[in-house]
């Protein structure tokens, strides 16, 4: 599996979490949240998949509490690792991502996590303001 970002550091134990990301499409324009805190970042809707989900079911969940968006899950495009400190939760972790192609259906309300900015950007914009360089390579391979 590709590794994107900083190697791992020796001596550091981290801990597996897989999580699922959505490149999720109206238009030709890509959603996208901005979280404020801990850091100022965009990233691509999606988080942690929690015990007994799945990765779509999680990535449904996921991207309704960051933008209020529902979607649907059109095709798996692949998955990378990601080594990172998750000050959240004091946690090292080896980040396993899942990224799905998706279509925003409908906002039926505003984001539900705190810090949270749904945004509609051009995947040209997109993949040079997403924080995490595997993000932005599959908006890259997929859009551009």
């Amino acid at each position: 599996m590709r590794r994107f970002g900083k190697p791992p550091v020796h001596g550091i134990p981290y801990t597996n979490r897989p999580g699922a990301y959505g490149i999720i499409r109206r238009g030709r324009d890509l959603l996208i949240t901005h979280q404020s805190a801990p850091f100022n970042e965009f990233q691509l809707p999606g988080g942690g998949i929690d015990q007994g989900e799945n990765a779509t079911t999680a990535l449904h969940r996921e991207a309704f509490e960051e933008t209020g968006w529902t979607i649907t899950v059109e095709r798996k495009l692949g998955a990378f690792m990601y080594y990172t400190y998750m000050p959240e939760y004091d946690l090292h972790a080896r980040k396993v991502c899942h990224i799905f192609e998706c279509r925003a259906i409908i906002q039926k309300s505003e984001p539900l996590e705190p810090g949270h900015t749904a945004l509609w950007m051009p995947p040209e914009t997109a993949a040079t303001q997403i924080y995490n360089p595997g993000d932005r390579a599959f908006v890259r391979a997929l859009c551009l």
